[in-house]
């Protein structure tokens, strides 16, 4: 699924696959929520919405089940101590 990076409230990424009426968003936190069930105007007005967090909270939050989904794991970036540690002898 193409995601569209946004920045909205606490949307950070939409993407929908129309096939399977799938509506996916992900937070500022990292977490994402798929809806199912989700028509193509509803899609289109969240993409195209000038307050995109005020119609997901009103119109998709409220109205569709949605169930967590797995994300992409955001590995932590190396912190100073494992850049620069000694390489262990064999």
């Amino acid at each position: 699924m193409e995601m569209k990076r946004i920045n909205a409230g606490k949307l950070r990424a939409i993407g929908y696959e129309p096939r399977e009426r799938l509506l996916r968003v992900e937070f500022d936190d990292g977490s994402a929520i798929d809806y199912s069930g989700v028509g193509q105007e509803v899609w289109r007005r969240l993409s195209t919405s000038g307050s995109a967090w005020s119609y997901y909270r009103d119109n998709i939050e409220e109205e569709f089940m949605g169930k967590r989904a797995a994300t992409r794991s955001h590995a932590r970036p190396a912190g100073l101590d494992d850049l620069f540690k000694p390489q262990e002898e064999d």
